[in-house]
């Protein structure tokens, strides 16, 4: 039996081609690179998941191999990882110091990788100062961090500086697609789509929960199946409950509420996802302001259908009740009852009987 490998490694990319949604940062280090303006200190930082060691990887086998591009190829003889984590004090960064002096025995470079960066200690950092400005003209230092607000000035001043953005939901799914392809998976876009909302911008994180639901419905993948395992309340619930508020059937609601309470989810969750429902169907009313509607294809049908049934007014008041429900939810000594009030409240709005007046929660 062919052993696992998560997917997260499997497709780590091997060339900056292959490195999803950061062409700004790629293409300015090749370029760099081919006119051999490269500065011997460069600090990669940005959120989690979206590429720094990669890259850095990538650039230390470039750096000595002109003509590198052989995807297959995993070795590199002059470059050194360091996971400042575990090598935080200053022993560990003198030994690196002394390291630092010795000339490469083949090509060109030394090259330096240290993760994690920002968990060195105050003292590791001022000891490292000195090389890190003037460091021998055989040596570059590649230094990655997530948390750049907690790397000292002097050392911040002396790099080279990228910042790695989050990677958007199209590009998470457009990869997802590939690898779902490569391994002969039939998938549902809204599935995909789902899934690379949830990862919140971190490719990692997209392809380590592809694998747990791949893993939970083999090569079926479905947007029931996505739902169920990440435990995320579905559009079509949104939709459902919308329906009923239109339609002013409070005691549904009600009963479609607990349901959903039963299921395991929370109020203040449901709720945040209500407002942001109106919030799409808002923005399906007008074509123009379609594109700002991250969804999946199926999921789009579904919100241009609802959006005719709501008016703008409905919409707006709507977004306000919820959004101050959600703002109310954490101080309310009664939770439950703050949402069913909010959504008595929402179902009241277009009813046509006895005009009432509605205050505010």
């Amino acid at each position: 039996m062919e052993e696992f490998v998560v997917s997260a490694r499997k497709y780590r990319p091997q060339t900056f081609k292959d490195v999803i949604g950061q062409q700004a940062i790629t293409n300015t280090l090749l370029n760099a690179i081919e006119t051999n303006h490269l500065a011997s200190a460069l600090l990669f930082t940005g959120p989690r998941g979206v590429g720094k060691t990669t890259c850095a990887r990538i650039l230390a086998r470039k750096i000595n191999q002109p003509g590198y591009d052989d995807p297959n190829e995993d070795f590199a003889f002059n470059v050194f990882e360091l996971d400042a984590a575990s090598n935080n004090s200053v022993d560990d960064i003198r030994n690196l110091i002394d390291q630092v002096r010795i000339p490469p025995q083949t090509g060109q470079y030394k090259v330096y990788i240290i993760d994690e960066v920002h968990m060195l200690s105050s003292a590791a950092f001022n000891a490292f100062l000195k090389t890190l400005e003037e460091p021998p003209k055989h040596a570059i230092f590649i230094l990655a961090t997530t948390e750049k607000h907690k790397i000292i000035p002097t050392i911040l001043s002396r790099c080279q500086i990228f910042d790695f953005k989050r990677i958007t939901v199209k590009d998470a799914k457009e990869h997802l697609m590939e690898v779902a392809k490569s391994q002969g998976i039939n998938y549902e876009d809204d599935a995909l789509h789902i899934i690379a909302q949830k990862a919140d911008g971190a490719m990692r994180d997209a392809l380590s929960i592809f694998d747990r639901v791949v893993s939970y419905c083999g090569t079926n993948l479905t947007r029931q199946a996505v739902t169920e395992n990440l435990n995320v309340l579905d559009y079509e619930t949104y939709i459902s409950i919308t329906d009923l508020i239109l339609e002013n059937n409070i005691p549904e609601v009600l009963i479609m509420f607990n349901q959903i309470l039963s299921k395991g989810f929370d109020g203040h969750h449901f709720i945040a996802g209500l407002a942001s429902h109106f919030r799409d169907l808002l923005v399906s009313k007008t074509p123009s302001t379609l594109k700002l509607l991250e969804a999946g294809e199926q999921a789009q049908k579904s919100y241009s259908v609802q959006s005719l049934k709501a008016s703008q007014e409905f919409l707006l008041q709507g977004i306000d009740l919820a959004n101050t429900c959600d703002l109310k939810f954490k101080a309310s000594q009664n939770q439950r009852l703050l949402v069913e009030l909010c959504l008595m409240q929402l179902a009241s709005i277009t009813f046509d009987g006895e005009k009432k007046k509605l205050t505010g929660i």
